[in-house]
Formats: C-alpha cells, structure tokens, sequence
C-alpha cells in the first residue's frame, strides 16, 4: 500500500516519515528528491523540471504528477511507497487516484497546533560547520549552544523567526486544509495528535497502517 504524510512545518514530519519508511521497508519518496533526481537523470521530464526551476516558476501540477507516475513505476515501489510533499493540493490529490486506486492509500496526518510549532521552532539550532540540527530545552532556547559533534556555535535559522513560522504556516493551511477535506472521509485516513512524545507518534501511525493492512488482507481472503 501507498502511504501519504500529511503535516504542517515542524510537526516532526521528516521523523516519522523516515521512521515508517524503515519499519515497512518501502522507499520514502519526497517531491524534492525525485525533481533532483528528474534533473539529474536528463530525461525529458527531467529537462522540462529543469527549464522551469531556471527560469523561476513553479513546477505545474500537471508535471511533477508525470514525474510522481514515472517514479512510481520504477521496480522499488512495488510493494508500495511513503509519498512526502505529494500530493499539496486538491488537483495532485485528483491525478494520484488515477495512479493508485483510492483503496490502496493510507493517509496520515500529523495534527500540532500553530504556537506549538513556533515554539518548537524557536527551539531548533543548525551548525554552521556540519550542518547538523538540535533542538535545545525551553530553559536553553535563549542561549546559542555548542554542536555536539565539532563544538562550533549552534544557530538559530532566520526562518525559524517567529512571524516567519506564522506565514508558512498560514501559506501551509490555505493548501492543506482543503487537501484535507478531499481525503477524511475515506476509512484510510486517520489524525494522529503529534504533540505526543514522538514514540508515541510513531507507535500510533503504526498502529493506524497496521489496522489498514489487516482488514485489506481479512477481505481479499474471503
């Protein structure tokens, strides 16, 4: 089966994606991976994804859904997928349901409120030299702290500035909330409350894909 992660920035999405990818052996496909790899690749796809990045625009529904179908082709995914970034909108949504059959989507969403995730954050720090990410305790949040691997200054993002935080998220929603609406009455789709400790997350979008399965496996045996 085909699994969707629905959630806003910062409700631990890559987490769990990475998680889910791992415990059900399916690759993890996110929509920037596969535009960079449609580029290296110098397919004709490839080349049109290209053309429109240089020249500054959006890629258009219509193509990363032909770059999302060519991917979901490939002989890795037979088992099924964990899509990441796609779909975004409604019309992506349309297009996938003529790629998979809508019974064989489990789509989850992750559910943390804004002030949360801009506390969440104003917690996050990058390393200028490794690149690696820390989130530091509240009582540190005002603090730079050290990189606990080479020891250099940890930084906050200037995208992580609180107002900042506020716009994508509301950028984020105006996409989502109808996308959203498009899948909650199927029976795959299930909410799952991320302000959870993040094991408890995991354990509850196991536990939603683990019931899919089973009543998908209950009927096809009959």
């Amino acid at each position: 089966m085909h699994i969707i992660l629905l959630g806003p920035p910062g409700s631990g999405k890559g987490t769990q994606a990475q998680r889910i990818a791992e415990h059900y052996g399916i690759p993890h496909i996110s929509t920037g991976h596969i535009l960079r790899e449609a580029v290296r690749s110098g397919s004709d796809l490839g080349r049109q994804v290209g053309a429109t990045i240089a020249a500054g625009s959006l890629v258009s529904d219509t193509l990363i859904t032909e770059i999302v179908r060519a991917r979901l082709q490939e002989p890795d995914v037979a088992s099924g997928a964990l899509l990441d970034g796609f779909p975004r909108t409604v019309g992506q949504a349309g297009a996938l349901d003529t790629i998979v059959p809508p019974d064989h989507l489990i789509v989850l969403l992750l559910q943390v409120v804004d002030e949360e995730i801009v506390r969440r954050m104003m917690r996050r720090r990058i390393c200028q030299s490794c690149g690696i990410t820390q989130t530091v305790p509240d009582s540190e949040a005002g603090e730079a702290g050290h990189c606990p691997r080479c020891g250099d200054p940890l930084v906050r993002r200037e995208d992580d500035a609180p107002e900042i935080v506020r716009h994508r998220l509301r950028t984020y929603a105006a996409l989502a909330d109808p996308l959203i609406a498009f899948y909650a009455s199927r029976p795959g789709f299930a909410a799952v409350d991320g302000l959870q400790p993040p094991e408890n997350v995991t354990a509850a979008l196991f536990g939603h894909v683990d019931r899919i399965r089973h009543s998908k496996e209950s009927k096809g045996s009959k």
